[in-house]
């Protein structure tokens, strides 16, 4: 840092004594002209043409750059401008001494809207010159630099690291400079405020700043004014090189700089050497022999590849004719598959064939196995009560001339009367058993008393039914990773579908067959940190009953248990992936009207039934991983 202060302290000396003999040699030609002046009269129009044309502002910018800082672009109408940019207090204060400012752009710009630590521009003529002056708000860095007719100046909050690629002087490197954006320079700060300085004088300096050989191109040319304080020596590079529509390369030690055109045609020279070298390289062939894929995936996996070198070709191989060199064979490279053999033939120069050997040694190794344990668990739970009862009363008693009678029915009230007979049960008088929800017989106790005219008939029955059922499926299937596996079991049924039969035309018959089955169908991927993502199908049919078609046989009725879903889960560790609750409660009364609601009698008079059903399934899947690929 110091040495390049006192470099430039000496440069600044240099310039004083340049000035000051300059200014020497103008007195003496402006007395020679003088004189000359005084013995040959000059025309106005000789003298129009003498006098060299001012400078003057053609446009005045002001964009958002990256990290929210304010940049100001000022252009002139031709070369040889000499801004002088310094800060004062809360304004950043832009002098032009040699250009003038048009009235049409003597005017504030208000700049709130861009979000920048510039809130205001003020462009004001100061005498034949030019000032701009900047309001900011809250710490600021400045940064100033010139590239041929343009000026910018770049505002930049202190907290937030310089927007380097904001310094970008041209529009055709836009790429490079979101990159740069990205980019955390370590190099030592530099301060430089050189106005109009060669740039291969600067590019000394940073050499010797940074402690690196830098090798300009003779193409490198033109002069920069620079104003940069405390910045980073690679990042003043960078806003160097950039201003100027340079670039670098580095080896090692040794920058190398140039336009970009220039080293652009040099990297695209040494490329097609390198390609015609290996284009006169004699071609070998070699054999691969395939152990654990099939050679025809692989050779189509490589032909599709883009630049592959036998792009084109039929059959299992052929000589290719694409020139585009980043593929995994060259341009003459030939690939052939035997399926036989499960042999790739390659025919290339020896780099390719060593790169594809390495390539293919990647793709032709064995992967590991997993085992996939399926359980299917069905449970049901079911529960039936019915209570009923039936009872008659039968009855016969003279008076006089009349008879009573009493009975269920008026049939068999006629029967008595007339054949003096009673059959029970017809005479009953409540006829309400258990029945409904059970399916057996139901338990029953009855009593009966008969006098000589009187006849009691009392039935009481009941029933309850328990019943729990667990139905268990184990599938298991092995399968390669990412290789789908299948397995089922169970039977098909045939049943009949009728067509025709309509306009007079015969009913046709027709048996189709239909799976019920128990399928598990599984694809397993097995992930880095060693846990296992499966794409299942699990299904579990079954026939409930059979509905009978008169002619036609029967047709059944599947219960369907299907569940298609994707998991991860860990290495040996079960995990439910599914199931279904079914709950039923279901109660019935049938009664006598008013006689039913009788407390405690009321339940001769009717009969009551309660039903509860519940049906679970829940499917287990667990997968476990068979470990065969070397680690």
């Amino acid at each position: 840092m110091t040495a390049l202060n006192v470099l430039s302290l000496r440069l600044a000396r240099h310039r004083t004594r340049v000035r000051a003999c300059g200014l020497g040699l103008a007195i003496g030609l402006f007395a020679a002209t003088g004189t000359v002046a005084a013995a040959t009269p000059v025309t106005p129009a000789q003298a129009g043409s003498q006098a060299s044309a001012p400078l003057q502002v053609s446009a005045i910018d002001f964009k958002r750059g990256q990290d929210g800082a304010g940049r100001l672009i000022l252009r002139f109408d031709g070369n040889g401008a000499a801004p002088d940019l310094r800060n004062q207090g809360d304004s950043v204060i832009v002098d032009v001494g040699n250009a003038s400012l048009p009235a049409s752009l003597q005017r504030p710009l208000n700049v709130v809207d861009f979000a920048t630590p510039v809130q205001r521009i003020d462009a004001l003529a100061n005498g034949r010159g030019t000032r701009l002056v900047l309001n900011t708000k809250g710490s600021i860095e400045s940064l100033a630099y010139q590239s041929g007719n343009e000026y910018v100046v770049e505002i930049l909050p202190a907290a937030a690291q310089p927007a380097v690629g904001s310094s970008v002087a041209t529009a055709t490197s836009a790429a490079t400079s979101a990159a740069a954006s990205n980019r955390t320079y370590k190099g030592r700060p530099v301060t430089f405020n050189f106005q109009d300085v060669p740039v291969r004088t600067v590019l000394q300096l940073i050499a010797e700043e940074s402690g690196l050989n830098i090798v300009a191109s003779d193409t490198v040319q033109g002069n920069v004014t620079l104003r940069l304080v405390n910045v980073p020596w690679d990042q003043a590079l960078e806003i160097v090189l950039r201003a100027k529509g340079l670039d670098k390369r580095r080896d090692g030690g040794v920058i190398w700089v140039a336009p970009q055109p220039e080293l652009a045609k040099f990297e695209q020279d040494k490329e097609d050497a390198r390609i015609a070298i290996e284009n006169r390289q004699d071609l070998i062939t070699d054999y691969v022999q395939i152990n654990y894929h099939s050679a025809t995936e692989i050779f189509k996996a490589l032909t599709e590849a883009k630049g592959i070198g036998n792009q084109g070709s039929g059959g299992g191989g052929g000589s290719g004719s694409n020139q585009f060199e980043n593929g995994f064979l060259s341009p003459r490279g030939r690939i052939v598959a035997d399926e036989r053999t499960n042999t790739l033939m390659i025919s290339d120069i020896p780099k390719k064939v060593a790169q594809m050997r390495e390539l293919i040694g990647v793709i032709d190794r064995p992967v590991d196995q997993v085992l996939i344990e399926g359980r299917i668990v069905i449970a049901t739970d079911t529960f039936a009560r019915d209570l009923g009862a039936r009872f008659g009363i039968a009855g016969r008693k003279q008076y006089g001339d009349n008879t009573a009678i009493i009975t269920g029915d008026v049939e068999d009230s006629v029967s008595i009367s007339q054949d003096n007979l009673h059959v029970v049960p017809d005479g009953l008088n409540v006829n309400l058993p258990a029945a409904g929800f059970i399916t057996n017989p139901a338990a029953s106790i009855a009593y009966t008393l008969l006098g000589q005219n009187f006849n009691l008939d009392l039935e009481l029955s009941a029933l309850q039914e328990e019943g729990r059922g667990e139905v268990i499926s184990n599938p298991r299937i092995v399968t390669a990773n990412q290789r789908e596996g299948v397995i089922k079991q169970g039977q098909e049924i045939g049943y009949v579908t009728i067509t025709g039969g309509t306009a007079g035309s015969a009913a046709t018959p027709n048996v189709q067959f239909k799976e019920a089955v128990l399928e598990l169908r599984v694809t397993p991927t097995i992930t880095n940190d060693g846990r296992v993502f499966l794409n299942l199908n699990v299904k579990k049919d079954e026939v409930r009953e059979y509905i009978t078609l008169v002619n036609f046989g029967t047709v059944p009725i599947l219960d369907k248990r299907e569940i298609n879903t994707a998991v991860l889960v860990e290495d040996g560790q079960t995990v439910v992936i599914g199931g279904v609750y079914e709950f039923t409660d279901r109660t019935s009364i049938s009664k006598v009207p008013f006689l039913g609601d009788i407390p405690f009698l009321g339940n001769l008079f009717k009969k009551k039934g309660r039903q509860k059903n519940k049906a679970e399934l829940l499917i287990f899947i667990t997968p476990k991983v068979l470990q065969v690929a070397k680690r």
